[in-house]
């Protein structure tokens, strides 16, 4: 079966059809907001780097702060704090990626912020209403609204296999009630253009198709219902490499075109590089920073971004000494498994200075949730650090959340501050370069 996927010719080259050629889903009924697009210039309208300035657009469409999130502990006894303290917003058209190794609380963020998870506190604004607040039949309007949207991570597991193609993108619609059959039939088969697909394929099941085509099934399923919010859970690490490149170009053209606001959560950096406008760092259920994509990949400001992004795969090892910097000296008596010899580790110490070493997990007493894991904590770092701004930098567009922010890169050996400073800048561009294509 041939794959459409990659017979579609605006995603598969950089020339770009004109900004009225596909047809875009009906408004939410009981809603004013209209898909709208810049007829001078699609590439740019409603995005978060939409002007040549580089300044955000407009309000923010969403708006968290101070979420909390905890699960009740087994057995009844206690609650396991999740989420503590969340700040973020996502402006229209703008693409944020939420990054963070395995356990930091990035999907449960995403289904608090859809509210399938409740939270313990704070504020969910989107449009400027408090969606937490929400209660009964207010809660099940808006949702029904269709306003948030979530893309999973498998489309296999996300569709149903008994259904149809179109029978699932238009389920929700069913649900809610809107429009006749043929109304439905008619927004699925826009839907299915809209993301790259011939809409012959709503009469297939999810089996019958590939998995790059059931990845955009399910945007498609997404976009459908008009949402002012997209949040995607790892979209593409269920796909091959050239199906991924063609979704993360898909997301970067959706939200060009109906100016909706995606939140990317995802462990490939590399796939992120190529598409978001701001990465937000999680570490055990805190932000560490938020920022500009390019400058925090090119030069970070808090030590685990700098250890995440040393940490990343790279064929060619350029980052496995900067890795082995950032991490805290080992045990006496315990070889470094990073190091490979005596020299290296001596001089790497030498020019580094003495290093505290790790310190005891200071989270349950209100410290820093990684002076534990990092090299550079001192006991300042046993109360919780403030959101520093960066130096030079509008208000709020770049903040980490570190005690040392400013002093902890001097200790690094100059070589391997260069060295991953350097591969993380050549890596961003290269990446960028590529889902442009």
């Amino acid at each position: 079966m041939p794959d459409i996927d990659l017979a579609t010719p605006d995603l598969a080259t950089p020339q770009r059809e004109p900004a009225g050629a596909r047809p875009v889903p009906a408004s939410r009924p009981g809603t004013s907001h209209t898909p709208t697009i810049d007829q001078d210039d699609p590439g740019t309208a409603g995005t978060g780097r939409a002007d040549a300035t580089g300044s955000p657009s407009s309000v923010p469409l969403l708006r968290i702060e101070g979420l909390g999130v905890s699960f009740l502990e087994r057995g009844g006894i206690g609650r396991t704090r999740v989420l503590d303290g969340i700040e973020l917003t996502v402006r229209p058209g703008e693409i944020v990626g939420i990054v963070g190794e395995t356990g930091s609380g990035k999907t449960t963020l995403a289904r608090a912020v859809a509210g399938l998870t409740p939270a313990d506190r704070g504020q969910v604004r989107l449009d400027g209403e408090d969606i937490l607040g929400l209660r009964t039949r207010a809660r099940r309007r808006f949702r029904r609204g269709g306003a948030i949207q979530f893309v999973f991570q498998d489309p296999l597991r996300s569709l149903d296999p008994e259904l149809t193609i179109g029978a699932s993108i238009a389920e929700g619609m069913a649900i809610a009630g809107v429009g006749s059959r043929s109304e439905r039939a008619e927004r699925v088969a826009g839907a299915l253009t809209l993301v790259g697909l011939d809409p012959a394929v709503a009469q297939r099941r999810p089996a019958q198709i590939s998995g790059g085509q059931r990845q955009r099934a399910s945007i498609a399923r997404a976009v459908v219902a008009d949402p002012r919010l997209l949040l995607c859970d790892e979209p593409v690490s269920a796909l091959d490499a050239s199906n991924r490149n063609h979704i993360l170009i898909l997301l970067d053209e959706l939200r060009r075109r109906l100016s909706v606001g995606i939140v990317v959560i995802s462990h490939d950096l590399s796939s992120l590089a190529g598409i978001a406008d701001r990465v937000v760092v999680l570490y055990r259920g805190r932000v560490v920073e938020d920022g500009p994509i390019a400058d925090v990949f090119a030069a970070p400001r808090h030590p685990y971004t700098a250890l995440l992004i040393a940490s990343a795969p790279d064929i060619h090892g350029r980052n496995r000494q900067a890795a082995a910097a950032l991490r805290p000296a080992p045990a006496p008596g315990i070889p470094d498994p990073t190091t490979t010899t005596a020299a290296t580790t001596t001089t790497a110490s030498t020019a580094a200075g003495p290093t505290p070493g790790p310190r005891p997990d200071a989270r349950d007493v209100g410290g820093c949730v990684f002076a534990h894991r990092c090299p550079f904590a001192t006991v300042d770092c046993d109360t919780a650090p403030p959101r520093v701004e960066a130096p030079g930098r509008p208000a709020g567009s770049w903040i980490s959340a570190c005690h040392h922010d400013r002093t902890w890169r001097a200790r690094l050996p100059a070589a391997t501050t260069a060295a991953a400073a350097g591969t993380a800048a050549a890596d961003t561009s290269a990446v960028r370069k590529e889902t442009s294509l």
